[in-house]
Parts: C-alpha cells; sequence; structure tokens
C-alpha cells in the first residue's frame, strides 16, 4: 500500500448533479491522496456514478455505503475510520476545491508541522468566512487572531491528531455538528496554519435550496443557540479560565448568542422572541466574563442590558439591519487649505417595514488609515455642520499621517454607532479637487476603482502624482560643470524648498541611477550643478526627485530647445569626453548623451 497523504472524505445525499465536479477536483489534486466517499442512503442515481468512479480509480475512490441518516455527522465519521492519510480534508458533494489546494495545504503543513490548515474558502451564493484570510500565516496563535471565527469542518486536519483525542462528528445533531467538531479540534492543536492566497474550497449554493442548511428551519434561532452550548462547553473543558477562553467565549457570544438578536430576532415572532432573549440571558449567566464583556462590541453591550426589554432589543435590531444610505453632495478645498466633504444620510430599517424610523444622531465623518500589521492607527474624527439631511465637515489634511485615509461617515441611533463609507453615492459631477501641498506634504483626494468611494492620498502611496518640472536654462560653467535651473509645480501649488531632494539621472540602458544634490530656493525655483565627468558614456535622462510625505516622487524634466546648453567636448589625459545635453524628440524632455573615446576606440576605428 502507497503512503498517502491526504484523505478526502465526501459524505454523499442525493447530490448527482454535483458529484463530476466535486470528484473531478479531488482526483486532479497533485497529491497522494485517497477518496473516501460515504454514500448516506441517496435516491437519485448517485451510487451508480459512485460506481463508476471507483471502478475508473482502483484504490483511490473507495465508496462505503449505509442507510440515509438525515445528516452528515455520521458518514463523516464513517469516512474519517476508513481513512489512511497522514491528514483528512472534509468536502461536502455539492461543493468543490481549487486545482492547487491540496498541494498548498500539504505543502504549508509538511513545512511547519501543522495540525490544522485553514485554506481560503469563497462563496458561491452563500457567505464565506474573510476575517481570517488576510494573509498566509506559517503558525496562528489561536488566542490572538480570527481562525476561531470559522469553525466549518472545511480544513486540513492531521489525522493522528483527531484518533489521538478521539475527536469525532456529533452524530446527534442534523445542523452544527462541524462546530463542534472544529472546536475540539482546535483545543488540541499545536500548530495552526493558514492559506489566504489561493482559492482552496469553494461552497456553494444549491439553486433546488435542497442542502440542510437551506431547508427551513435549519438555522432556527432557538435550536442553534441551544445547540451553541455543546461547543461551548466542549472548549471550556479543554481551556483554564483566562484571556485565551475569553477570546474563544467572545466569538460564541458576538456570532452566535448575540448574532441571533439580529435579523434572525426581528424575523421571529413576539413568543419566539422571548425565548430567544431568554436563551441567550440564559448563556450569559453561564458563560459571560468580565473579560468577554470588556471585548464586546458597543451594540452588542446595549443588548446585554436590554435582556429583558424585548422593544429595545428589537429597536437595536433594527439599528444593525438597516441600511446607511448616503450622498456625497460636494467635495472642495475651503479658504483654509481643508477638504470640505458635503453629504446627506439616513437610516432605513428594511426588514418588514414594521420598525420605527431611527432617529440619527452623533453625525460625524471618520477618516481611517489603511494600515498593514496588527496594530491598527487611530482614526481620525472630523465633526461636521448641518444635520443628517444636509452636512459639510472640514478635513485638516496637513493633520493627517502619511498613508492612504478612506473616508467614512458615522451616525449613531440607539447608543449604537454605524459606519459606512462615502463617495460611491454622488451627484456624477463632483470630481475629486486638485492635489494640495500642505506643510510640504501632498495630499490627493481621488476615488477608489471600482466601488468610486471616497479616500485621500496622502504622500503619493497609490496615486501618481501631477506635477511639472520646467528648465529655464542650462550653461557651462568652470570645471565642465553643466549648470541647471529650473521649476518645479506640483499640483497648482509650489512646493516648499525643503521637498525638493536630488537631481536623479538614470542611465537608459542599465537602468543604473546618480544622484545629484540640489539647492532649492522659495516659488519651487531649484539649481544643480552637475560635474559632467562623474556620467560615464550612456544616455542620461534626468528626473527631479521630490519628498512629499510618502514615497520618492519623480518627475522628468521638460526642456525648451532653447534652454539647452551646446555640447562640450575635451580631453582627460589621452581619453576625448563628449557631453551633448539635449531635448527628447517629441515631449521635450532633459537627457544627457555621453560618449568616451580612448586611443585603442580610435585605432580601431581608423582600421575599419
Amino acid at each position: 500500500m502507497r503512503d498517502i497523504d491526504v484523505s478526502v472524505v465526501v459524505p454523499v445525499h442525493n447530490c448527482r448533479p454535483y458529484l463530476d465536479r466535486c470528484l473531478t477536483s479531488i482526483l486532479v489534486q497533485r497529491v497522494s491522496r485517497e477518496i473516501v466517499v460515504v454514500d448516506d442512503g441517496s435516491t437519485d442515481g448517485g451510487a451508480d456514478l459512485l460506481d463508476l468512479y471507483a471502478a475508473c480509480h482502483p484504490g483511490v475512490v473507495r465508496v462505503f455505503r449505509q442507510g440515509p441518516s438525515g445528516g452528515a455527522g455520521r458518514p463523516r465519521n464513517v469516512g474519517l475510520s476508513h481513512a489512511r492519510g497522514r491528514y483528512v480534508f472534509f468536502c461536502d458533494a455539492d461543493d468543490h476545491l481549487g486545482p492547487e489546494a491540496l498541494e498548498r495545504m500539504l505543502a504549508m503543513a509538511d513545512r511547519n508541522g501543522s495540525d490544522i490548515v485553514l485554506g481560503k474558502i469563497v462563496g458561491h451564493g452563500r457567505r464565506a468566512p474573510v476575517s481570517m484570510f488576510h494573509e498566509n500565516a506559517d503558525r496562528v496563535p489561536l488566542g490572538d487572531s480570527a481562525v476561531y471565527n470559522s469553525l466549518s469542518c472545511f480544513k486540513l486536519f492531521r489525522r493522528e491528531m483527531l484518533e489521538r483525542h478521539a475527536i469525532r462528528f456529533d452524530e446527534s445533531l442534523l445542523v452544527g455538528e462541524d462546530v463542534v467538531f472544529t472546536t475540539h479540534a482546535y483545543c488540541h492543536a499545536e500548530v495552526i496554519s493558514v492559506v489566504a492566497d489561493y482559492d482552496c474550497y469553494h461552497l456553494v449554493d444549491r439553486p433546488d435550496g435542497s442542502s440542510i442548511m437551506q431547508r427551513p428551519g435549519s438555522r432556527d434561532p432557538v435550536a442553534w443557540l441551544r445547540m451553541i452550548r455543546r461547543p461551548i462547553e466542549v472548549m471550556t473543558s479543554h481551556v483554564r479560565p483566562g484571556a485565551l477562553r475569553d477570546h474563544l467565549l467572545r466569538r460564541h457570544f458576538r456570532m452566535d448568542a448575540f448574532g441571533s438578536l439580529g435579523r434572525p430576532f426581528l424575523e421571529a415572532g413576539p413568543d419566539q422572541r422571548e425565548e430567544i432573549a431568554a436563551e441567550v440571558a440564559d448563556l450569559c449567566d453561564r458563560w459571560l466574563t468580565d473579560g468577554v464583556r470588556d471585548r464586546l462590541r458597543a451594540i452588542d453591550r446595549s443588548r446585554l442590558a436590554a435582556l429583558r426589554d424585548i422593544d429595545r432589543l428589537v429597536r437595536l435590531a433594527h439599528v444593525e439591519s438597516a441600511v446607511v444610505r448616503r450622498e456625497l453632495t460636494g467635495l472642495c478645498w475651503d479658504a483654509g487649505g481643508r477638504l470640505a466633504v458635503s453629504g446627506r444620510v439616513a437610516l432605513s430599517a428594511p426588514v418588514g417595514g414594521d420598525g420605527p424610523e431611527p432617529d440619527v444622531g452623533g453625525l460625524v465623518l471618520v477618516l481611517r488609515r489603511r494600515h498593514e500589521g496588527p496594530e491598527r492607527p487611530r482614526d481620525v474624527v472630523v465633526p461636521v455642520d448641518g444635520g443628517p439631511e444636509g452636512f459639510t465637515g472640514a478635513v485638516d489634511v496637513a493633520a493627517l499621517s502619511s498613508g492612504v485615509w478612506d473616508v467614512h461617515v458615522r451616525i449613531e441611533c440607539e447608543g449604537v454607532a454605524r459606519l459606512a463609507r462615502l463617495g460611491a453615492d454622488r451627484d456624477g459631477r463632483i470630481v475629486p479637487p486638485v492635489p494640495r501641498v500642505a506643510g510640504g506634504v501632498v495630499a490627493l483626494p481621488y476615488f477608489t476603482r471600482p466601488h468610486g468611494n471616497l479616500s485621500v492620498d496622502v504622500g503619493g502611496h497609490v496615486v501618481s502624482v501631477p506635477g511639472n518640472v520646467r528648465l529655464t536654462r542650462t550653461r557651462w560653467m568652470f570645471g565642465h560643470r553643466l549648470a541647471i535651473d529650473g521649476e518645479v509645480t506640483v499640483g497648482a501649488a509650489r512646493p516648499a524648498a525643503r521637498a525638493v531632494r536630488h537631481l536623479v539621472w538614470r542611465e537608459r540602458c542599465s537602468g543604473r541611477e546618480r544622484r545629484e544634490p540640489v539647492v532649492a530656493g522659495e516659488g519651487g525655483a531649484f539649481a544643480v550643478r552637475q560635474a559632467a565627468n562623474r556620467l560615464g558614456p550612456g544616455t542620461w535622462d534626468a528626473y527631479l526627485e521630490l519628498d512629499l510625505g510618502g514615497p520618492p516622487t519623480l518627475f522628468r524634466i521638460e526642456a525648451p530647445a532653447e534652454a539647452i546648453a551646446p555640447p562640450r567636448t575635451w580631453w582627460r589625459g589621452l581619453v576625448r569626453r563628449n557631453v551633448r545635453p539635449y531635448a527628447t524628440a517629441g515631449k521635450g524632455r532633459l537627457s544627457t548623451a555621453v560618449r568616451t573615446l580612448t586611443p585603442g576606440a580610435f585605432v580601431r576605428r581608423l582600421l575599419r
């Protein structure tokens, strides 16, 4: 028997239309794998197709049959009991894998000795988790990451870990059996890894609505709240009280308990709302610690205080479910050099139309800087004049640190803040104002693509800085120095003298560069005294480098023909050097051609 790296367990029940795509996506995986298919009493002809696959792929596709169990827990357990691979992956028959999914996850596991590998999940008509898939990670700490947010079983598990700790699916559950399984596995995993740069698992919605999760009542909030006690009990029996347990409990309260007080609460009838609130209250009595409370969102703390007030819970659910309708009505620079942002905003309740229209208050603009790294920079809050029907906020761009800032509008209702990007809904005549230089830093308002939201690039990180550098004159000075004088503008302004850094010569063929110091004056004027001997043979293009608060900004230098100094030739020992400044054809930009002639080259030229 050959060594098997991955056993893919596929529970099947009346999935004939999806089987080909599912099984083929596993067969094309370039790893040593087996497919353990458990037919859970299919009656749609899928059994014949499974026999065909098993006959065509002996030893690779293994089919086991049993009577219908009603859920996925029992067939997955049966498949796990027959698995022979070092790792196990669970794939539903109506879903499929990306062509390189197992190869990438297995490489991650072998490189790090992983017990669990999360591969990026993408949804097709179904919601897929995203918070844990921002970047690849060799080793993710359970208590300082978002991996516990994903409790589905569509992951790569080390089989030895599952066997050693008797980790199995709860066969008594029709919904949530994988939540119990994955929670138990997380409790024993020493190394957890993430593959985030490849679409590993494709989660597919069945058009006929026949999957368990699509059946009416599959996510009955009361039943779900009673089910969620089991994974919480499993987790708390393995994790001691403290920061880690509080971090994991926060997930269950935020996504399961208080999540049931959102849209499911609005869709429930009056009697069921009482039951939901009672179940949540009981969960809080048993497991809500001060550490969990400190980690809750503001709206969940409001719900916690209102568990005995059904009407307030309904209002809070309306606020959370409401659509934030906003429109950008104006964008310009004001007389003080601030970015004036005008708009309108309102909340509208989308569920049933029976909820009160929320009263809007606490209206501000919020600028949030995009970031890389574990710590998010502090938001900048900008007060506004006016009200929801028409407001204006003035953003002091000189006070923003270097980076890209996304503009949001924030409103409050029932003590709950709602945040939404601003700009996508706007009058087509609104265009970004010209860039502005403030305090030596350039600020570039722009609309993102493809969504068209308003952002401000401070320093020119993602938006090209518009500028113009014009040569006023060149002349030769003593010592074969080429004097270059010019002036620079950025947008419609002259940059501060400290922003002008270097004259950069870039050799056109090799790409090598030489930097020369620049003497900058007021009003964008600058001067360079270039020692022509420092430029080697080749064609050199001239750029002016500016520091505008972000990455170095390079502008080509426009050169009117009348401002170009004539060529100069001189001898240095036995080497003749010719330096010819010129304006390029077409756009007329400053370049310099440098040619040298040695005695050997002169002789070879004569002998041709």
